[in-house]
């Protein structure tokens, strides 16, 4: 994606009508209005008559249609009501209640991945939590770039950050901004998209070249101690969310990479 393009094209007047809406996901989804007509299982004439605003869709048409083009929970409230419907998607603070088991699985998950770090966020990647091996490897850096609410991709590019300290900068950043890619590409989020563009203005030098095809992964070089920390990551998601705020959440797990890495995490955790 263009993310400029992407800018300018979220800066535009906002959809007036469901049709508007529903064609520019299936647009953005890159589909054809037969290919969508036939997974929703509804005729291409319908779905045009409803992207064109001759016909009206049901409820559960919006909903079968936001479930065929995959669109972000918090989208599908938008496309209901833009269809004159009520919300069908709760948005609850994570201090609520009802979320109490939710919350209650992601401190487990944190705790028990110790002594490797392992961090939370929410959808603009902004930390919701963390362990306690996170903090360790946060130290030294100024106090106003920890300030609320902390943004863990600003501080991987930032030069006052975690940036001076990686050791793979080029390839690690490159693999963040493609992840975020992919995350403007499936949301359309103008503050996704503005946050990958900010980012792109950090002096972040380019690949020197292709992976080797040893690497089964990207790794996370970290200079920390006077020693090289070395990482791979992985993320969990709930699987079958119905609130917003869950399904906007993003667990990113961090493995050791090497033993000596795997040691060193075992010798500061002792020391917390």
């Amino acid at each position: 994606m263009n993310a400029h393009a992407s800018t300018a094209q979220a800066e535009r007047s906002q959809p007036v009508h469901i049709g508007d809406h529903l064609r520019e996901w299936r647009q953005r989804r890159r589909l054809s209005q037969l290919d969508l007509a036939g997974e929703a299982e509804i005729s291409a004439r319908h779905l045009s008559f409803v992207e064109t605003g001759r016909a009206a869709p049901s409820r559960d048409m919006v909903l079968r249609l936001a479930e065929r083009l995959d669109v972000p929970l918090r989208e599908r409230n938008v496309l209901l009501v833009a269809a004159g419907f009520a919300p069908a998607f709760p948005q609850r603070p994570l201090e609520d209640p009802a979320l109490k088991s939710a919350r209650q699985a992601i401190d487990l998950v944190l705790r028990a991945h110790e002594p490797n770090p392992a961090l939370a966020v929410d959808r603009h990647w902004n930390l919701v939590s963390a362990n306690r091996m996170v903090a360790p490897l946060l130290e030294g850096i100024p106090q106003q770039l920890l300030g609320q609410p902390v943004n863990v991709l600003k501080l991987a590019f930032h030069p006052e950050a975690l940036a001076p300290r990686t050791v793979n900068l080029a390839e690690w950043c490159g693999h963040l901004l493609e992840r975020l890619h992919r995350q403007c590409e499936a949301t359309a989020d103008p503050e996704l998209i503005k946050l990958y563009n900010d980012l792109k203005s950090y002096p972040i030098p380019a690949r020197s070249g292709p992976l080797s095809t040893d690497n089964v992964a990207i790794p996370f070089k970290l200079r920390h101690g006077g020693e090289v920390l070395s990482f791979f990551s992985t993320t969990m998601v709930f699987g079958t969310p119905v609130d917003i705020t869950l399904s906007e959440l993003a667990l990113e797990t961090f493995f050791p990479a090497d033993e000596r890495t795997a040691e060193r995490l075992k010798e500061m955790a002792a020391g917390l």
